[in-house]
């Protein structure tokens, strides 16, 4: 076999695999989802940082932005790693950008804003300021893809997504975290929100996987999830909201699988 046909055939592969969790061979062709990755089901080792560079004013990108793993840390305006809504991210990311190979460090102020469909590969937050990453597209058809890479330290969440489309999470790891995603509770506009997170892995402490407004349609599917150091089992995978557009703190209606909202099964969990 070719060198072009191996390459041919882990590209069906892997472009299989996601079609099983409802993404078309063109969302994962314009995401980048088919950049090389770690051996499935490996934790990929935390990556050395190749420089260090102070950011004093939020970095825009439009196309490709190759960090080439050097630490990226806010200065200045940007120096805050609290939970202060009103910050500034490191990164803002116009419609269908893609960073690739950075580190975020701290402080690492708001993190990474997508305004659109963007690519989120092999980016690394090591001490999660007020969010990792904000997903604002406002089309339906926006897709935002996180592949690779890994956050510690999160106080709240991770991944807060505001926007409409579509969120895909794949060869992921997360530690000391409130909850990896959650799609906004109590955002002025509001949608209805898909989220799939595959190939993940989940170390405790954390407070919850993903959380859904269940009153909006918000959908969140597990699969191939790897709960570490939770014996417990006190971690939620999935938790139900009744998400609202005036601000108020969202109720907490529920929690586990229901074929509706939260579409996993025991399955599609594992435990160490």
């Amino acid at each position: 076999m070719t060198s072009h046909q191996r390459r041919t055939g882990r590209r069906r592969a892997v472009v299989g695999g996601l079609s099983a969790l409802g993404i078309t061979g063109a969302a994962v062709l314009t995401t980048g989802l088919l950049a090389p990755a770690g051996a499935a089901g490996a934790a990929p080792a935390w990556p050395a940082a190749k420089g260090s560079k102070p950011v004093a004013t939020t970095i825009e990108v439009s196309g490709t932005y190759d960090g080439k793993l050097q630490r990226f840390h806010g200065t200045g305006e940007l120096g805050s790693d609290g939970q202060d809504e009103s910050q500034k991210p490191v990164f803002v990311l116009k419609d269908g950008a893609v960073l690739k190979n950075v580190i975020i460090g701290t402080p690492a102020a708001d993190g990474v804003h997508c305004l659109g469909s963007c690519t989120l590969q092999n980016v690394w937050w090591e001490n999660v300021g007020e969010d990792a990453a904000t997903f604002k597209g406002t089309s339906a058809s926006a897709v935002y893809a996180v592949y690779g890479g890994g956050a510690r330290s999160a106080s709240d969440k991770v991944f807060q997504f505001n926007g409409a489309g579509k969120l895909v999470v794949t060869r992921f790891q997360v530690s000391d975290f409130g909850k990896l995603v959650r799609s906004c509770g109590n955002c002025k506009k509001q949608y209805r929100r898909t989220i799939l997170i595959n190939d993940v892995d989940v170390t405790a402490p954390g407070k919850s996987i993903v959380g859904v407004n269940a009153n909006y349609g918000d959908t969140v599917t597990l699969r191939n999830v790897r709960i570490h150091g939770d014996a417990r089992k006190k971690l939620k995978p999935c938790t139900r909201f009744t998400g609202n557009d005036t601000g108020k703190e969202p109720r907490e209606i529920g929690t586990g699988p229901d074929g509706t909202a939260c579409r996993y099964a025991a399955r599609d969990l594992s435990y160490d």
